[in-house]
């Protein structure tokens, strides 16, 4: 039965309002090189890649990459529902075909949250939140730029 009922009420009762959360949601500290380890053995690298790192990427039905530059930055709830709940939001660069089976996302049919516990998702996060660059986004401008 325990395994039926999964992340959601482990991660409910971990979930705390903290000041540098807008959304209410915190996680207690990771471990990125735990959750690196967790990558792997989840077998995450079988459609996941991480820019600018040395995990190899083992050919699987999908081919996505994480980390990276971003404009804006990834909060724990964002990525916590991209692990957990990854149907939520499919990302719309990657083809529907390539990333879903009937609309449901990959991940979601390789059953994660039935193997995964609540340390690894803490330090996945950790680590996943390490991999992305804050970049500006960029400005537009109304005046034409000369060389």
């Amino acid at each position: 039965m325990w395994k039926r009922i999964g992340l959601l009420p482990w991660l409910l009762a971990l979930a705390a309002c903290g000041p540098e959360s807008p959304l209410g949601f915190s996680l207690p500290d990771g471990d990125a090189d735990r959750g690196q380890q967790a990558f792997l053995d989840l077998r995450c690298n079988s459609c996941h890649e991480v820019e600018g790192l040395e995990i190899t990427y083992r050919e699987g039905l999908a081919h996505v990459t994480l980390g990276g530059p971003t404009t804006h930055i990834k909060t724990n709830g964002e990525l916590v529902s991209s692990i957990i709940n990854p149907s939520h939001r499919i990302a719309p660069r990657y083809p529907e075909e390539q990333v879903t089976v009937n609309g449901e996302s990959l991940m979601s049919v390789a059953y994660l949250n039935d193997v995964m516990t609540v340390q690894q998702l803490i330090d996945l996060v950790a680590f996943l939140r390490s991999t992305y660059e804050l970049t500006p986004p960029p400005v537009p401008t109304y005046w034409r730029v000369y060389p």
